[in-house]
């Protein structure tokens, strides 16, 4: 597989500025293909669309897998994703009361009520925008030739690639501004939970929120914990989505690996503190806090992918849109090509 080499760090302190220093890390993602990105060896777990809904799940997870793409034996081709957002779907849908078994989940074939996702083979700018854009957290990597799935490409992913390659590359200033400088992150009607919150109303949350964690606030707004997604399929591990009236805290005590605590920040500290904190911590997310550890925002791998590589992207079309630099027919291929 090609792939398109690393921008000498030389050449390009010889050839920048100010002005270009701003948006290196938009050209190094425009300068590496997905396929860069692909470790030398990664589990793959891929499930036929004719399978039963409930083994997928159970699969998943005995696999320690989030997702896994779909396999149509009809089409002959890679059709979709399974991931944990689909079994709380199914959960926040059909669930009644603990008294009722939910048989949609028992019985379904996932190509009965399963959508299509996108595929990428591109380069990694294009992922970046694709999963910003539709508010996705996985793309699999499918080779064109062979059509075969290699990867499932993550924000964490992408992240964890470029600070690879971090320290050979002149650093930004707005790297060492503020989040609340910067204004990255959500601030306004953030999505969480408290202790007592019932299982199913979290559930509920996600689906409609959209968002792949909640922290969980106590009565006077600390922070006190979180609840992801990834914490849902214990669910599936433990066979006990048939009680989603339980709280949170209660379902937080089947957690199946070690918690650490929740990886929080505050407004004042640095972008780059933080890029460096979540790698390193490889969360998905830190929650804003102020000084009484009272929550204030969150700041996620997309808030901070979006920062640096699609902010300066956005300006720059911008600009030219409002200098008529850019015409008609530019801007609807834009628009046309994302």
């Amino acid at each position: 597989l090609q792939c398109c080499p690393f921008i000498p760090s030389q050449e390009i302190q010889q050839s920048s500025l100010k002005e270009s220093e701003r948006d290196i890390y938009m050209r190094f993602m425009k300068c590496h293909k997905c396929y860069d990105i692909i470790p030398t060896s990664s589990k793959l777990v891929v499930f036929d669309t004719t399978l039963q809904v409930k083994k997928a799940f159970f699969a998943l997870v005995a696999n320690g897998v989030r997702a896994a793409p779909l396999w149509e034996s009809k089409k002959q081709s890679f059709v979709g994703m399974l991931t944990i957002t689909d079994f709380i779907n199914i959960l926040t849908r059909y669930y009644s009361s603990p008294m009722v078994q939910i048989y949609e989940l028992e019985e379904h074939k996932i190509e009965t009520w399963r959508g299509k996702d996108l595929f990428l083979t591109c380069v990694i700018f294009e992922a970046v925008y694709s999963l910003i854009k539709n508010k996705i957290h996985r793309l699999p990597v499918i080779d064109p030739v062979s059509g075969n799935a290699l990867y499932i490409l993550t924000h964490k992913r992408i992240l964890k690639f470029l600070q690879l390659f971090v320290c050979e590359m002149p650093m930004p200033a707005f790297m060492k501004q503020t989040l609340e400088e910067l204004g990255v992150g959500t601030y306004a009607n953030i999505a969480y939970i408290h202790p007592d919150t019932a299982l199913i109303t979290a559930l509920s949350v996600f689906t409609h929120r959209r968002v792949s964690a909640l922290p969980v606030v106590d009565h006077h707004g600390k922070v006190v914990d979180i609840y992801s997604k990834f914490d849902v399929i214990n669910l599936a591990a433990e066979k006990t989505y048939n009680n989603l009236d339980v709280t949170v805290t209660q379902a937080l005590r089947h957690r199946s690996q070690y918690f650490e605590g929740v990886m929080k920040c505050n407004k004042l500290e640095t972008l780059e503190t933080i890029v460096d904190r979540i790698v390193k911590a490889e969360v998905h997310r830190l929650v804003v806090v102020d000084e009484e550890s009272r929550i204030v925002g969150i700041v996620s791998l997309s808030d901070i992918l979006q920062a640096l590589v699609l902010r300066l992207h956005m300006c720059e079309w911008v600009k030219n849109v409002l200098s008529f630099n850019m015409t008609f027919i530019d801007l609807v291929s834009y628009l046309v090509y994302f």
